[in-house]
Parts: structure tokens; sequence; C-alpha cells
């Protein structure tokens, strides 16, 4: 499977859900990136207009193409009209879907079968038709899931578990392609807690308005994250610490997270804050679009470390490495001097010479030696 995949200025890209938050913000960077042809996918034909003139008038060919992806002949239709207008595509990009909120009591299952139809089965849709234009000419598919798929969160149980099943479609369409040899690449993309009008479009059958889990992140970001993947081949890419980190303490410490999650789990996905009602629950019928924000306070994160690492994991390695060698090399002279031994100082000895022997090894005077300096007059010692 060896292709090279062009920059975004040579391609042609598809991008669904492209009427507001997520898909909006990566039409609109395409777009300034001089991405030469774009086409754009959605229910709401009127807002797909407005989008597409607003990128025409910019320089860059727009396709508005209105269609439902939970409808496997809408998605033909774009393919067919796309090969047909720009001669083909190099990246298809499937990011629509829709949400819920409430319990699974409160839900009813023709609500749940339609967020699975939306969210999961668009995916498989977009990917497959995609694959079968690509396997001819090459590029890539790029799936926008969720952390969600590696950690579930209550009171949006069926969302959760839609991006459960698109992270378990992706992963294992991505070996049949690689093992067939198709020159395809597929990508998935995990948002965080992100601000857009996500939850203002949601089915909502909590008691208050529906918000997402602090904190969030602003949607360029993960515009971003799909840009870099057009171009460069990522497996995953994650955008927000928050939400990472959430998932990898649940697969250390499943039962505590849980328990910590059932505890903020209402707070966190709740406000007072009144949402705009033109948007309100697009599950069935397009609503009120053309926002990449939703309108609840606050101000979102405009950075993430995380996907920085991601998108430059040598430049990442390298300033770790270093970071590592510096704090080594100033912890090690100090642990160094606090494991040498205290030595007292040596006291002032005086210098002995050492004699060996008995003292009888040395030649001495014997009986009746007469010292030369004994003193004249002085009576000699007496012989033996």
């Amino acid at each position: 499977m060896r292709f090279q995949q062009k920059p975004v200025e040579e391609q042609v890209v598809v991008v669904t859900g492209a009427s507001s938050g997520i898909g909006l913000a990566t039409a609109r960077l395409l777009a300034e990136r001089g991405a030469r042809r774009l086409v754009l996918v959605a229910r709401n034909a009127d807002a797909l207009r407005q989008i597409a003139d607003e990128l025409n008038r910019a320089g860059t060919r727009t396709l508005a193409v209105p269609a439902d992806v939970s409808r496997y002949e809408d998605l033909e239709q774009v393919a067919r009209q796309t090969i047909d207008t720009f001669g083909g595509f190099d990246t298809w990009i499937n990011d629509a879907a829709v949400t819920l909120y409430g319990s699974l009591d409160r839900i009813p299952m023709q609500d749940q079968r339609r967020l699975f139809e939306v969210n999961y089965w668009g995916v498989v849709y977009g990917s497959t038709i995609a694959a079968e234009h690509l396997r001819k000419r090459g590029g890539t598919i790029i799936n926008v899931g969720s952390v969600l798929s590696e950690r579930a969160m209550m009171l949006q149980t069926q969302y959760s578990a839609s991006k459960h099943a698109v992270k378990g479609f992706t992963d294992g369409f991505r070996m049949e392609l690689e093992n067939e040899g198709a020159p395809v690449w597929l990508c998935l993309i995990k948002p965080s807690s992100i601000d857009t009008p996500y939850v203002e479009h949601a089915r909502n059958y909590l008691d208050a308005e529906a918000a997402v889990p602090p904190p969030s992140y602003d949607p360029h970001l993960v515009a971003r994250a799909i840009v870099f993947a057009a171009e460069n081949k990522r497996r995953e890419m994650t955008i927000g610490f928050g939400g990472w980190a959430i998932g990898a303490m649940g697969k250390v410490a499943p039962r505590m997270v849980d328990r910590a999650m059932e505890w903020t789990g209402y707070s966190s996905q709740t406000t007072h804050h009144p949402e705009r009602p033109g948007m309100r629950d697009n599950l069935y019928r397009a609503r009120q679009d053309g926002d990449m924000y939703s309108s609840l306070p606050g101000e979102p994160r405009k950075t993430s470390l995380l996907l920085e690492a991601q998108m430059h994991p040598v430049a990442t390695t390298a300033i770790l490495a270093g970071i590592g060698a510096a704090v080594a090399a100033l912890l090690l002279p100090l642990r160094s001097s606090r494991r040498r031994p205290h030595r007292r100082p040596a006291p002032p000895y005086r210098t002995v010479t050492r004699r060996l022997g008995n003292g009888h090894d040395k030649h001495g005077p014997g009986p009746g030696y007469m010292s030369r300096r004994m003193e004249p007059g002085a009576r000699p010692q007496a012989r033996h």
C-alpha cells in the first residue's frame, strides 16, 4: 500500500457534516490552505449553499451537495456528482453526526436506531463508497470519532456506543485495505469536548439544557488535525488532553473512573444557559446551521499540546529527551553528594618511626665499656 498523499492544494476533498461545527471549520481551513476543489455535504441545503458561495468568493471552487448520510443512495449521488464535476476526489471526510442526551429508559428505541443510522452507518456508507473510488487512484478516508470510543459517558450512552462502533469499523476496514494492498489510508480523529452547536442540535431528554463536560476545545483544533491527516498518514489523532486522560485512567482504574463520572455526570453535562431554539433537535431533520460555535458561555481552549505532539512526534521526542537529560544533569551531582560517606578528620598525631626486631639485633657496648664522654677522674665501671 505505497502511495504518496498530495498536498491539500492539489486535492479534491469531500466533507460531510459541513454546514456547522467541526465540518464547517474544516471546510474553511481547507479553503485557507488552498484546496483547489471542495465538496460540501449536509442536509441543510440553504446553509450549505451560503457556505459554498462564501468559499467560492474567496477563490475556492466549491460544490454543495445536499444529502442525508444515513441514506446509501444519497452518498452514492455525492460520489457521482463529485466525479462528474471534478474528475474524482482524493480525501473523503466522514464528519456528520447527531446525538441524544438522557437516560436509556427515557429515550425511545426509534431515536436510538436513528442515531446509529447517522453516526455508524453514515460512516460505513461513506467509507465503502469512497474506498471503491480511491482503490483506483489512491487517497485518504478520515472518520471523525470521539474520545468516547475509549470511555463511555453516562447520559450519552448511545452516542458513546456509536463512536465505539466507528472505531471498531475504522480499525477493521483499515486492516482489510492494507491486506489487499489498496492505496487507501484510514485515519480516526478523536475529539474531546468541542465547543460546537453539537449540544444545541441534540435531542434532549434531560430536565435541563445540555452541555459538554469541561474543558472544551476550539473546533479549529479538530480542523487542523483533519487537514494534517489529509497530508500525513496517521492511524489516530486525539484532540484535547482532558478527554485522553479520562480514557487512559479508565483503562488503569475503570471502577474508580466509573464512580467519578457517575458523581459528576449530570452536573458536567447540563447548564441553565438558554440555547438557540432554532437549532434544537436535528435528529430527523435539518435545523438552523452555519455556525462553528455553540452559544454556551466561556472561551474554549485554543491550543492542545497533545495535538502538537502527535503532529510533530520527532521534535517532541527530542524536546522530551533534552528535558530529561537536563533534569538528570541537575539531579546527578546532588544525588552523588548525598551518597558520599562522612569521614572524621584525622587527629594531628606525631610521626612515629617503627622499630623492627626485639632489640637484640643491634650490636651494643658490652660490660666494662667506658664512655669516652666520662669526666676526668670519674671511677670506671667495674668489670664482671
